[in-house]
This record gives C-alpha cells, sequence and structure tokens, in this order.
C-alpha cells in the first residue's frame, strides 16, 4: 500500500491499497470528512451510524499519512503528562483528559469486539522509567499528576527490556494493534451503511457558505457539515501559528533470543525513546521509536534511523532490522489537541489536529467530540479541546520559539551565488537549494543522475523547502508540507505543488 515517504512501515507488508466498493454520486452530503486515516474514518462510521449521509474524501489512499505510519499505542497517557495538563488546564482539565482518554480506548476497545476486527488487538501495561536523579524527581510528578488525574497508577519493581532504570511507573489498561487492519475494516463497515469513500481527490478549496462547496482535484463536492480529519487544514489558519510539524523515526526488527516486550516502554529523555512488541501475521517484532525533530530540520535524516538503530543494538540482541520509516505528527503550542470548530470559519467546520505523539487515542477522542458537535450540538470536552482558546501563560513560551522559527525559515535556506558550480558536482540521490541573482532552484539527482528541479517556496506559506534522505521528499520546516522531487503533494497543509523548473533556461 501507498504511504507518504520512500521507507516502507512494518504494516505496510502484503496489504494492497484500499478498494473502495460505494460509487460517488454528486449529492449534497450531510457531512464532509477530508482525511482518510483513522480519525476520519471512526468518525465517519459514528456519524453513518447515527443515519447522517456522509463522504469520506482522501487526497491519497486509505491510510496514506499517519495512519499508516504510527507506532499504534493506545494510551490514556500523553506526552504531555497529566503533572504539566493541571499547571495549565487545572485538575478539573486533567481529569476531562484522562476520561476522555478512557472513552476513546473502550469505543476502539468496542469497534473491535462489534465488528469481530482481526487486528492483533492486545490490553498490555504502560511502562514509564527514569535512568537519574533529575529523571526520576520528574516522574515523581508525573505519578503524582497522573493520580490526581483519576488513573490508576503505581510504582513497578521491573521493566519488560533490557535497559538500566532508576524508578519505574506502571498504568494498566493501555493497548496496542495494527492500525491499517482496524481502519480498513470499519472502512467496510462504513461503505456497508452507504457511506462514500473518495480516494485520489484533493481539496484544493471550500466556500463556508451555508451549504459547504468543495472544489477539488475531482469534483465539486456539497455537505451543510466539513471536517478537517487531516492533521492541519488547507490555506492559512490561526492554527498553523499554534502547531508545530515534528517527525519521528521508527523500527521493526527480529530478536535473535525472541526475548519480545510485553507492555509498552518509554523512556524520560526528550526526546524519548519506546518500545513495544507486534505480532503481524503470525510473525513477531519489536517496534522501536524516537530521534524526533522538528520536520524540515534535520540535514542527515538517515543519521536518525542510526542512531536509533545503535540505541536499539546496544540493549536488545537484534537479529535484522526488517523495516524502518518515519512518520509526521504535530506538536501544539499548549500541549492539548485542538478538536471543535475551525477558527476563524462558520459553526459546523471542524478539525481535529495537534495530536503530539498522541495519535491513537486522540483519534478516536476527536470521533467523539466531533460527532457530538455535529449531532447535538455541543459535547462535555467542547471547552477543552477548543481550537479557538486563547491561554497566554499554556503554551505561550512555546509559540513564541516554534513561529519565530518559521519566521526565520522565510529568508533562510538558500545558496549564494558562488555555489551555483556545485550544481553539476551533486552525487547521485544528493539534492540543494541554490540562489541565482535572488531566484531559487531546489534540484534533486535522482539515482539514474536525473536532475529534478523546482521552485523551493512551499505553495502554504513561501517558506523555503528543505531534502529529507531518508523519505526523499522535499519538507517545509514551516507547517509540515511535504513534497516528492518533481513537486507533487505528497502532505498538507499545502493544496498545489511546488512549481517545476526548466533548468536550462534557469541557468
Amino acid at each position: 500500500m501507498q504511504r507518504d515517504g520512500a521507507c516502507t512501515s512494518l504494516w505496510q507488508q502484503d496489504v494492497p491499497d484500499y478498494q473502495p466498493k460505494n460509487e460517488f454520486r454528486n449529492e449534497l452530503f450531510d457531512v464532509i470528512i477530508v482525511g482518510a486515516g483513522i480519525t476520519g474514518i471512526t468518525l465517519a462510521l459514528l456519524l453513518q451510524k447515527q443515519g447522517k449521509k456522509c463522504a469520506v474524501i482522501e487526497a491519497h489512499k486509505l491510510c496514506y499519512g499517519t495512519t499508516g505510519g504510527t507506532t499504534a499505542h493506545i494510551n490514556t497517557i500523553f506526552d504531555n503528562p497529566y503533572s504539566q495538563v493541571i499547571k495549565d488546564f487545572g485538575e478539573s482539565g486533567a481529569q476531562q483528559l484522562a476520561k476522555a482518554a478512557g472513552n476513546a480506548v473502550a469505543l476502539l476497545e468496542q469497534n473491535v469486539k462489534q465488528y469481530n476486527i482481526d487486528c492483533e488487538f492486545r490490553k498490555l501495561p504502560a511502562y514509564v522509567f527514569s535512568q537519574n536523579d533529575e529523571q526520576s524527581k520528574q516522574l515523581d510528578q508525573i505519578i503524582d499528576g497522573t493520580l490526581k488525574a483519576g488513573i490508576e497508577v503505581s510504582y513497578s519493581n521491573d521493566i519488560p527490556i533490557p535497559v538500566p532504570y532508576e524508578k519505574v511507573m506502571v498504568v494498566r489498561g493501555q493497548a496496542q494493534f495494527n492500525p491499517v487492519k482496524y481502519v480498513f475494516a470499519l472502512a467496510k463497515e462504513y461503505e456497508s451503511l452507504g457511506g462514500i469513500i473518495i480516494q485520489n481527490c484533493r481539496v484544493e478549496n471550500f466556500k463556508d457558505d451555508e451549504i459547504k462547496v468543495l472544489q477539488t482535484t475531482q469534483d465539486e463536492l456539497s455537505g451543510k457539515s466539513l471536517v478537517f480529519a487531516t492533521h492541519i487544514p488547507i490555506g492559512i489558519n490561526l492554527l498553523h501559528f499554534r502547531c508545530a510539524p515534528y517527525r519521528s523515526y521508527a523500527l521493526a526488527v527480529k530478536l535473535g533470543n525472541n526475548d519480545y516486550p510485553d507492555g509498552l516502554i518509554y523512556d524520560l529523555y526528550d526526546p524519548y525513546h519506546y518500545y513495544r512488541a507486534q505480532e503481524v501475521n503470525g510473525e513477531l517484532f519489536m517496534i522501536a521509536g524516537g530521534e524526533d525533530h522538528k520536520t524540515g530540520h534535520n540535514e542527515n535524516t538517515q543519521e536518525c534511523f542510526r542512531k536509533l538503530e545503535a540505541d536499539v543494538r546496544r540493549h536488545f540482541d537484534v537479529k535484522e532490522v526488517s523495516y524502518k520509516w518515519s512518520s509526521q505528527y504535530y506538536e501544539p503550542a499548549d500541549g492539548m489537541a485542538y478538536i471543535g470548530n475551525l477558527p476563524g470559519h462558520s459553526e459546523n467546520v471542524y478539525v481535529a489536529t495537534g495530536f503530539s505523539g498522541n495519535g491513537m487515542p486522540y483519534s478516536h477522542i476527536s470521533a467523539l467530540v466531533i460527532s457530538d458537535l455535529i449531532l447535538r450540538g455541543n459535547s462535555e470536552y467542547k471547552s477543552l479541546f477548543n481550537p479557538n482558546r486563547i491561554k497566554p501563560v499554556a503554551g505561550f513560551t512555546n509559540f513564541i520559539k516554534e513561529n519565530a522559527d518559521v519566521v526565520g525559515q522565510l529568508i533562510s535556506g538558500v545558496f549564494s551565488k558562488e555555489k551555483l558550480h556545485e550544481l553539476a558536482q551533486l552525487a547521485p540521490g544528493e539534492s540543494k537549494v541554490f540562489s541565482v541573482d535572488g531566484s531559487s532552484a531546489a534540484i534533486h539527482k535522482d539515482e539514474n543522475g536525473k536532475l529534478h528541479a523546482v521552485d523551493p517556496a512551499c505553495t502554504h506559506a513561501k517558506c523555503t523547502v528543505s531534502w529529507n534522505y531518508a523519505e526523499q521528499s522535499w519538507d517545509c520546516p514551516c507547517h509540515g508540507a511535504r513534497y516528492s522531487a518533481d513537486g507533487e503533494v505528497i502532505t498538507g497543509p499545502a493544496s498545489k505543488g511546488l512549481k517545476p523548473i526548466n533548468i536550462e533556461e534557469k541557468l
């Protein structure tokens, strides 16, 4: 199956692209959902079951984006710990988040059971461990905050991996699964109820009138409500300045001693490492992840894989590295996802974004919150996740830091005229951005020696793209749009590709 990078994820082995069954008819839909990952498909099924006529449109294929590259941890604990949530949103806010997470995990498990989905779903404990005094103090605070949020948590005497530790926190009732098998099964149930899925259909623009009219690369679609379940919405929106794009790296390895961990395990470094096992079609793998960095900010993305592999080999008996891949997520300024009405638009335009590294619980939280908003006009979590919230304290430092960096990217990242001669010296697989008399070109030489040239200005907000060697893509360091070597859009929020350049004319 296709996904948004050159690397193959564990979930793609022997899995063909999803083939929709229902034909598209040009009609007025109750709800149009943009994005066919786990968030969009879960929401579509909930709404279709309640009698809403829904259409899910996807720029590529089902699970093409982060759902096809997640490491699929199902948690009620989050990257932003409850101790920090209490500081920013109060104890009641932390308790609301914990309740929402519990509901999300329950919905996922209910779907697995109700539809008899064979997706290797397992309930497991999660472990968070410290390795020095400073981390142990941090862990004590995390445990205290988690207990105040209403989640049962305790200290443990060990962890199910051979890594040194000082203190360990254990949380029961967490889970893991195969996300692609799960989403494909939900999509079939959704279609059996009359739901429509349109693949290879990118939204280019929309009119926010009483009836939402979407201009796409295929047909024009009309709907009463519109939901962006695409990580980040199209256009220029307030949320683009409240969410920072990051990439995380993952390996799926075979262990020589067959000592696969029985749990979800996390250290406390920044960025942290995480580990778990997964059975796929009767075969066991250990999944390890980490080495996160802001999208477009690491010139040597292959080094991220090497560092992660070195960490894994240091602690585990690695027989072989079977898969390696990276994936994108968006970090919210104040640590809380944005789920609800899209800022600057009418009340029946919705968004779900800013999931940080917790896409599995937040996907189902989003489905529950937005379905309630559409069906009942309210949600008990509306205020907590409100995308229009303004908190002058929570996340303010991150907001300034991330967006000062965005401004920097608008005026940097190009080469001087004197370096033009390097164009001819690019090695196969190498890429650079060149500037000549104020005019820039992003040049990639493929493995066959052919040159691909595009305008390096991201079509979303005109930041300068940079080359991702691991995934073979031009990545925008500002808002996370990604493009192929020839400039085709891989990941939004951009809706148009990079402008191709005739190299001979340029020179």
